[in-house]
């Protein structure tokens, strides 16, 4: 199939983000942004895109003017190029190869919603990805909380009732409900929002 025939979907898109250079890694321990200089004076700025095709994603790094490329970079969610930094969620490490070369460069999102929008679409991709590689190892894995083995038919036959027995019903105040809080039960709590983006770093 030609690539001008081919379908391109548009699974991400942030209207300004950042580009830095990226200093040789210091340690086995990770990468921080701080360690890139003057966050407030990038080398480049423009417009990202995650792009997929019927060849795979690619994260497009464009002017958003003319369209014309800055940078681009396949991602392979078997071996992901992208990294997080340890110091921030704003800002990620992007690895760009050509060949047999590869360059690192640093990419950073304004606000926090829109890295967080990044790594959401990163992480639906890889999902569909490996789903279509294995659709059988997609399915059994698709809840743990899916029982395995056979059916059984738990409906009422006809005749048959059940009754619920509803502690402390009818009671007095005794029979307040504790507030989740105060429970010890297995509740799950909510999972908050992500922060909002600070004003300037």
């Amino acid at each position: 199939m030609d690539d001008i025939d081919e379908v391109e979907s548009i699974l991400y898109m942030a209207r300004e983000i950042s580009v830095f250079k990226v200093p040789p890694l210091k340690s086995n321990e990770g990468r921080r942004a701080t360690e890139w200089g003057d966050l407030s004076n990038p080398v480049w700025k423009g417009r990202m895109r995650i792009i997929e095709k019927s060849s795979g994603a690619f994260i497009r790094l464009e002017d958003p003017s003319t369209g014309d490329l800055f940078a681009q970079a396949a991602y392979d969610a078997e071996k992901p190029n992208v990294e997080a930094v340890l110091d921030s969620s704003r800002y990620f490490v992007l690895r760009v190869e050509e060949g047999n070369r590869k360059a690192y460069i640093g990419i950073g999102f304004a606000e926090r919603s829109e890295s967080f929008d990044f790594n959401v679409a990163l992480q639906d991709y890889t999902k569909r990805f490996k789903a279509a590689k294995n659709p059988e190892a997609a399915v059994d894995s698709a809840s743990p909380h899916i029982p395995t083995g056979p059916k059984v038919d738990y409906s009422l036959k006809e005749g048959q009732t059940f009754s619920i027995s509803i502690p402390g019903r009818g009671s007095s105040s005794n029979s307040t409900p504790k507030s989740s809080s105060q429970s010890s039960g297995g509740s799950i709590p909510l999972l908050p929002p992500p922060p909002s983006a600070p004003k300037h770093r």
